[in-house]
């Protein structure tokens, strides 16, 4: 095998995070940007609400503080909180200097309001912030120097500890699969950052495109990295029901410009959940639209806007507009057909405030992390500000830190295994991981269910290892070892969580636990 391929920092994903830090190293840094698939391939793309930050002249930090709090139920950092909501106009301002086409009215950013905002806080760009912003970056990163991009690179495992025969040398790089020759390479950095997104492809239903595999947060564990709050998975209440529309979400900004929930015979039911009715936060409307799909029989429930006007909707929602009116649906004169979807991952590896693991020289940022800004529930477009603020003090403590000597990486072998013969094991395995997790870890839980997804779990990850040792690797069977690694971690977080908060709701344990803690795991105990 040829030798590593030597940078400054290696940084795995293309997504919001990722691209934001190595923007912000490249002046300095030689940096090389990994990505399994293309570079607009990831969640941020997806992301149609907008970014969080306090920007109109009667909104406050402590406001925005209170609020992230509040969607949080009592796991959030405060710390984080704070640094997060006091850097995220810095964030919105170094976005419009790269020329993100913000939205605005008579000539001021346009602020909207979502689920659990006291505020109009939430900057955008129509109802496609994410790509807006993706492709501004992307387009940045390309006219780069000092960023060399490696599309099409699947992370195989981080070379730390064990691999180098010294515990103590912290992260040297990476291998990674190149899917055009089908060769695992090795790259050596001092410093590795993990932008790899989330983990919502380990449901059957899911708002995330195909990349959020939990790639990173496997890939931190098996070096050695401790993982938290997994147990807080959140569900998109809206995702649209339509066989031909994958994963497409229904923005929560639909809501927030006064979309009604109700029953197909057109009654509403979110009063009868919470006061706040439309506008409670996520897991409180996904579990309303859970109950009430469950009581009636139902494979679905309707979102409408209709009765706003369609020049309003054509402004606010061009993209929503267009996509149903492929699908036959005219969000004008009809409500949406929604259920509810995975959506975000709010646990990860845990962070300290510049996006250091536990690991030496590694770094996770963006959904990939748990930095503790999110709680037991993320409060809505909180989650791609965190992408910039954290990219930016993950390159500041780069920036700042001691040189580290670089350490010879072995060579990946392959000599002892040969290609698979049947594929049907991946597939297969891979629909049994999504079905049952659905089943048994979705919205509402139970001790059983999920003692029932452990077991298939273990027999799962059984066959997969065997797999993995005696195969040669590829794309999807990296993705399965993945998923069924952060199916494990999600169902052990569940276990330890004796209440009911935020995302996590069991059965057996309805009421909350004083007091509480997050869930921490740590690769040692197993």
């Amino acid at each position: 095998m040829a030798s590593s391929l030597d940078f400054d920092v290696l940084i795995v994903g293309s997504g919001l995070a990722g691209l934001s830090a190595a923007l912000l190293l490249a002046p300095t840094h030689r940096v090389a940007v990994l990505t399994k698939r293309a570079l607009a391939d990831g969640s941020s793309g997806w992301a149609q609400g907008g970014i969080a930050a306090v920007l109109a002249a009667g909104d406050s930090f402590d406001a925005h503080v209170d609020d992230t709090l509040v969607a949080g139920a009592g796991l959030c950092d405060a710390a984080a909180t704070r640094f997060v909501v006091e850097h995220a106009p810095e964030a919105i301002g170094w976005l419009r200097e790269l020329g993100v086409p913000f939205s605005e009215e008579d000539g001021d950013l346009h602020l909207t309001r979502e689920g659990g905002h006291s505020q109009r806080r939430i900057v955008h760009v129509t109802d496609a912030t994410g790509a807006a912003v993706q492709q501004v970056l992307i387009e940045r990163v390309r006219r780069t120097p000092n960023v060399t991009l490696f599309e099409h690179h699947t992370l195989v495992d981080l070379v730390a500890g064990e691999r180098l025969g010294a515990p103590e040398a912290g992260c040297a790089g990476l291998y990674a699969l190149d899917d055009a020759s089908g060769e695992v390479l090795a790259f050596r950095a001092p410093h590795t950052i993990l932008a790899t997104g989330g983990a919502g492809k380990v449901y059957l239903y899911t708002t995330n495109p195909d990349t959020a595999t939990g790639d990173g947060i496997a890939a931190a564990w098996r070096a050695g990295c401790r993982v938290s709050n997994m147990e807080f998975i959140q569900f998109h209440p809206t995702c649209l029901y339509h066989p031909h529309a994958k994963s497409f979400l229904i923005s929560e900004a639909v809501r927030g410009e006064g979309g009604l929930l109700k029953l197909p015979d057109g009654t509403r039911f979110m009063p009868r959940h919470d006061e706040r009715a439309e506008l409670a936060p996520r897991d409180v409307v996904a579990r309303a639209i859970d109950f009430e799909m469950k009581k009636h029989g139902l494979d679905c429930v309707h979102l409408d806007i209709s009765h706003q006007s369609p020049d309003f909707l054509r402004a606010h929602f061009p993209n929503i507009l267009a996509r149903c009116a492929e699908l036959g649906i005219d969000i004008t004169r009809e409500p949406i057909p929604v259920v509810p979807a995975a959506h975000y991952t709010c646990g990860g590896v845990v962070t300290d405030l510049a996006g250091r693991t536990d690991l030496p020289g590694l770094y996770a940022i963006g959904e990939t992390a748990c930095t503790g800004l999110h709680g037991a529930n993320r409060l809505a477009s909180n989650s791609l500000v965190e992408c910039m603020v954290f990219a930016r003090a993950a390159a500041a403590a780069i920036g700042a830190a001691p040189a580290r000597e670089a350490v010879a990486l072995p060579a990946w072998d392959a000599s002892q295994v040969t290609d698979a013969d049947e594929a049907v094991v991946i597939s297969h395995n891979w629909d049994e991981l999504r079905r049952f997790m659905w089943d048994y870890v979705g919205i509402v839980r139970t001790n059983k269910r999920l003692e029932r997804a452990s077991h298939r779990i273990a027999l799962l990850q059984a066959e997969i290892h065997e797999f993995y040792a005696n195969f040669h690797v590829t794309r999807d069977l990296l993705e399965l070892r993945n998923l069924v690694q952060v199916a494990e971690l999600i169902v052990r977080s569940a276990q330890a969580r004796h209440e009911s908060r935020g995302l996590h709701f069991s059965r057996d344990y309805p009421s909350l636990a004083e007091p509480t803690a997050p869930t921490v795991l740590v690769p040692a105990d197993r």
